[in-house]
């Protein structure tokens, strides 16, 4: 094993899934487009009451969208 090599970080865009205020699962990926749509395909599996799902752009820290909508 070579010295000084190191392991990929996380990608960018960070998915959450909380139940409760717990949280469940995570993902991150490098492009935008591609956690949007596991978003998508996440409110549709685990989108129920107690359920929240957020969209964090690592980079800045900024949340990208959240479901469901604060009201």
């Amino acid at each position: 094993m070579a010295l000084g090599t190191s392991t990929p970080g996380p990608g960018r865009y960070h998915l959450l899934l909380a139940v409760d205020g717990r949280p469940v699962q995570h993902g991150w990926w490098d492009s935008e487009a591609t956690a949007r749509r596991k978003m998508t395909r996440w409110i549709g599996d685990w989108g129920r009451a107690g359920a929240r799902i957020t969209l964090v752009d690592e980079a800045c820290g900024e949340t990208l969208t959240a479901w469901p909508e604060e009201r």
